[in-house]
């Protein structure tokens, strides 16, 4: 698959968090439930697809070295981020929106809602800490192949995965997160799209190709 290819595949997702952050709204009361609900359903779906910008880069067989290993745990971190980061969005957004939305107009929203954030943020943490798990391994799975030009887009996504530790998609820093996930991502392939690192002969087979 051409580089520019596999950076929009890897790209897509982030921006679409992105945008969906721009419309997010900024509270849950009643008047926003509906918006809530229908916009945590849309993203449903979404949040799992943050990973593809580390799977693209990885996607071989593990050799049986470090790198074979690195490689299988940013596989493992990406799972748990997707399961988890999933609950968030189901907890915290659907089932926090459905909760308020019917809730009766003289109860007291505070008791309603924040049992439920608690437990999408214990989820969601787990699931973002998971994700810089998986960006780490990932630098550390392409390093050997790729050497420094794997760099700036691990420092890049290193820096979103932090943020994104508490930030979710919320305007403005949630979106700039993202738009930090989709750079990272981006500077990633972009510098793993050569084999081998600048200086190092060709191998005999790629020669006789």
């Amino acid at each position: 698959m051409p580089t520019l290819r596999k950076i929009a595949l890897a790209t897509a997702a982030p921006l679409a968090l992105a945008t969906a952050g721009i419309a997010h709204p900024h509270g849950l009361s009643r008047s926003t439930a509906a918006d809530w609900i229908q916009l945590h359903v849309i993203l449903l779906p979404i949040f799992p697809l943050l990973t593809i910008g580390l799977l693209v880069p990885l996607w071989h067989r593990p050799r049986r070295d470090l790198a074979g290993v690195a490689t299988v745990l940013a596989w493992v971190g990406a799972f748990v981020y997707a399961a988890f980061y999933t609950g968030l969005d189901a907890v915290a957004g659907i089932a926090a929106g459905t909760a308020v939305e019917h809730s009766a107009g003289t109860e007291n929203l505070g008791v309603i809602k924040h049992p439920l954030y608690d437990m999408g943020e214990a989820l969601g943490q787990v699931g973002a800490y998971a994700l810089v798990v998986a960006v780490l391994a990932t630098a550390v799975a392409l390093f050997p192949k790729h050497g420094a030009r794997v760099v700036p887009g691990t420092v890049v996504l290193l820096a979103a995965g932090w943020s994104f530790t508490d930030s979710h998609i919320f305007w403005p820093r949630g979106v700039w997160t993202m738009l930090g996930f989709a750079l990272g991502f981006a500077l990633l392939i972009g510098g793993t799209g050569r084999t081998a690192p600048v200086g190092t002969p060709a191998s005999r087979s790629s020669l006789r190709t």
